[in-house]
């Protein structure tokens, strides 16, 4: 698993993933994205290059989602293949981190709901 932090504009960060996300990639993944997680900020996975998805690399996932969710911040998934994007939806995880197709989509998740 291949790890990239990166800003992205001036609204969050960006983790770009590449590999598999089985036990050794969240191994690779669980000091990055939990220092990421813990600068209170909006993050977006970039999971294009992602091509399996393991219950441990969603938990890693979900872990940082709730730990930005905590400072009032999102985390979202850009793009992830067909197959990673039925096992996250199988695992009813959209909810907590939402899934978006286009860097467009990203940032408007990051906006705030005008009442």
């Amino acid at each position: 698993m291949d790890v990239t932090v990166s800003d992205f504009d001036n609204t969050a960060k960006r983790i770009v993933l590449t590999g598999k996300l089985d036990i050794a990639g969240a191994e690779e993944l669980d000091l990055p994205l939990a220092a990421l997680a813990g600068t209170r900020t909006n993050i977006v996975v970039d999971m294009t290059g992602v091509d399996f998805i393991a219950s441990i690399g969603m938990r890693h996932l979900v872990m940082a989602a709730k730990a930005v969710g905590r400072s009032s911040c999102k985390l979202v998934l850009l793009d992830p293949t067909p197959a990673v994007t039925e096992a996250l939806l199988i695992a009813g995880l959209d909810d907590i981190m939402p899934i978006v197709r286009s860097e467009d989509e990203a940032r408007a998740a990051f906006t705030p709901a005008v009442a």
